[in-house]
Formats: C-alpha cells, sequence, structure tokens
C-alpha cells in the first residue's frame, strides 16, 4: 500500500466510529428532527411569518443547526467531530434560553418553536439530543 491509500483508510474508519452502535441512533434521531424543523419551518415561513416573526425564525434556525448536525455526523473524521461538537453545545444554549423564555414570556411566543418549553412539543427530544450529542462525541473522540 502506498502513503496515499493509507491516508484514503484513515478517514474512512474514522467516519465509521461516528456512525456505529448509539452514533447510528443519533444520526437518525438528528435526521428525523431535520425534517420535521425543516419541513415546519419552511411552512410557518412561508404562510405565517407575520403572526410570529421570532417563533419561526428560531424554528428555521433550530432546523439549520439540525441538519448541519446531521451532516457533520453522517461525514464524520475528526473536524465533523468537533464541528458536531460545537453545534451540540450551541443547540443545547438554544434550547435552555428559548425554553427558559418562553415559560418566563410566553407573549413574545403566540406560536411555538422547535425549542419551546424545553422541547416540550416534540417529547423533550430537542433537550435530550444535545446532552446526547455530546456525550457520544466526546466519547467518540480519536486518540
Amino acid at each position: 500500500m502506498t502513503g496515499t491509500q493509507e491516508t484514503r483508510q484513515e478517514p474512512r474508519e474514522t467516519r465509521a466510529r461516528l456512525v456505529k452502535g448509539p452514533g447510528m441512533l443519533l444520526v437518525w434521531l438528528y435526521g428525523v428532527m431535520s425534517v420535521g424543523a425543516v419541513s415546519r419551518s419552511v411552512y410557518q415561513v412561508s404562510t405565517e411569518f407575520d403572526r410570529a416573526p421570532l417563533a419561526y425564525t428560531l424554528s428555521a434556525v433550530a432546523a439549520v443547526v439540525y441538519v448541519f448536525i446531521t451532516y457533520t455526523l453522517v461525514r464524520g473524521g475528526e473536524t465533523a467531530r468537533r464541528a458536531a461538537l460545537v453545534c451540540c453545545a450551541a443547540e443545547l444554549a438554544g434550547v435552555l434560553v428559548v425554553g427558559t423564555w418562553t415559560l418566563v414570556e410566553p407573549s413574545a411566543f403566540p406560536d411555538a418553536t422547535v425549542w419551546s418549553d424545553f422541547g416540550y412539543g416534540y417529547v423533550f427530544i430537542p433537550v435530550l439530543l444535545p446532552l446526547t450529542g455530546i456525550w457520544w462525541l466526546r466519547r467518540s473522540r480519536t486518540a
């Protein structure tokens, strides 16, 4: 094997590590949340944006975050793992801020976002998913 072939093999092995075991479930859950959040935000922004612009903009942000994390988990590799870790931490911060904000000042949100009430409308998956993601991404770190 040449040096080039060995270099090409290593990223595939690293990528496979992110999508094995719990990583595959994580990819699947982020994929489902991506589809749900994108569908919801596209519909809301295109048909009802003037009704609750803050809520619908935050739902669109959540959709972008979910899509990006799904992509990085599937892509694999150390750089993608780090990017996903940062995004999971940002997602968790977003869920906590928006969740608290919707409880403290519900009048600011005439309609729910994906992250409203800490993801109550999504069976709290939005608050559990980044915690699980952070745990998995830290655990799957390459030596």
